[in-house]
């Protein structure tokens, strides 16, 4: 690599250097902070198939420190063509003056953000003993949501609905061989009743998760709507819950599941009680009780990708550094 290019982060060295457990942990230390700025611009183009296309850029800026965007394009036709429907990559950039740092993969940085995303929120909210886990959705970042997850709480059995079996069967083997009690079904109620944590990670433009089929005391995380025509629960859903986001933002007005309940008169701005900043600085309670149920709308945002590319940029940075001194140790005297 020429002197001065930035370093380039493929997807298997975004998931090598971000295990969750740490990742979860800066993302709660950088909400202990004030938030980066951000922005957000979606572009869409009707596809011919019944859905969009989708180009996002996510911007965000930690002033003295870093900023960057996430440039993601969202084809659902891909699918169906054996090619990802989500690519993209980030650009981070140094803050003090400027120059290029790094090239990430896009959806490795994704994959971890989201769900570490979710897991900080789940760390705050759900119940400490919570063992059981639903999971609607078997697409590509449903694997990490499980993994995410299973940082943050004690989880020992998953079971996955998904609009097409053989994903959802395909993901319970891979979570087998995570070695948690994993098995799939045709019946998203079944998945959910009596779960602990029900996990949501669709592209739905119609909910697939009844309020009437939350257990008491379960958390519910919301993964896939990113724009206001996208849901994934009803009504009942967010009405019976404490509701949080992870901002205000870029949650009440771009995600159907707060946006739509809101525009129809369901439940007023009040009823989103905190975003993860307050919940991480402690200003807003959580779950005030085992009974309450709790509902976490993950909507991303340009901050949460800056925090997570710094991240991987330091550790990536620590890890040349000691690949330098291990060979310096290792090369014979000249």
């Amino acid at each position: 690599m020429p002197a001065g290019a930035p370093a380039y982060l493929d997807a298997e060295a975004v998931h090598r250097l971000a295990p969750f457990g740490p990742l979860v942990e800066a993302l709660r230390e950088a909400h202990l902070r004030p938030p980066p700025a951000a922005e957000r611009l979606l572009m869409s183009q009707p596809n011919g198939a019944g859905q969009d296309d989708h180009f996002l850029v996510w911007p965000a800026w930690r002033p003295g420190a870093a900023f960057g965007a996430k440039l993601v394009s969202v084809f659902p036709g891909n699918a169906a063509q054996g090619r990802p429907a989500i690519d993209g990559i980030y650009a981070l950039f140094d803050g003090r003056d400027g120059a290029p740092a790094c090239i990430i993969d896009g959806p490795a940085l994704t994959f971890r953000k989201t769900a570490a995303d979710s897991a900080l929120a789940a760390s705050l909210l759900a119940r400490p003993d919570a063992r059981r886990l639903a999971i609607l959705g078997a697409g590509g970042q449903a694997i990490w949501q499980v993994r995410a997850l299973a940082a943050v709480r004690p989880l020992a059995e998953a079971t996955i609905w998904n609009r097409t079996a053989d994903k959802a069967e395909r993901l319970a083997a891979a979570l087998r061989r995570d070695g948690l009690a994993a098995t799939a079904t045709d019946d998203p109620r079944a998945a959910v009743e009596g779960a602990d944590i029900v996990s949501c990670v669709t592209g739905a433009t119609e909910p697939v998760l009844q309020g009437a089929w939350l257990s008491p005391g379960a958390h519910v995380d919301l993964v896939g709507s990113y724009t206001p025509a996208m849901r994934e629960a009803d009504d009942e859903a967010v009405r019976r819950a404490r509701v949080f986001v992870d901002t205000r933002r870029f949650t009440l007005a771009d995600s159907g599941d707060i946006a739509q309940p809101l525009a129809s008169g369901e439940i007023a701005p009040s009823h989103v009680l905190g975003d993860l900043f307050e919940l991480a600085q402690g200003t807003v309670p959580g779950r005030l009780a085992p009974h309450d149920v709790t509902l976490f709308k993950n909507a991303g945002g340009g901050h949460l990708d800056l925090i997570c590319a710094e991240f991987l940029f330091a550790r990536h940075k620590a890890e040349q550094i000691r690949a330098e001194r291990l060979r310096a140790e290792n090369d014979p005297p000249g």
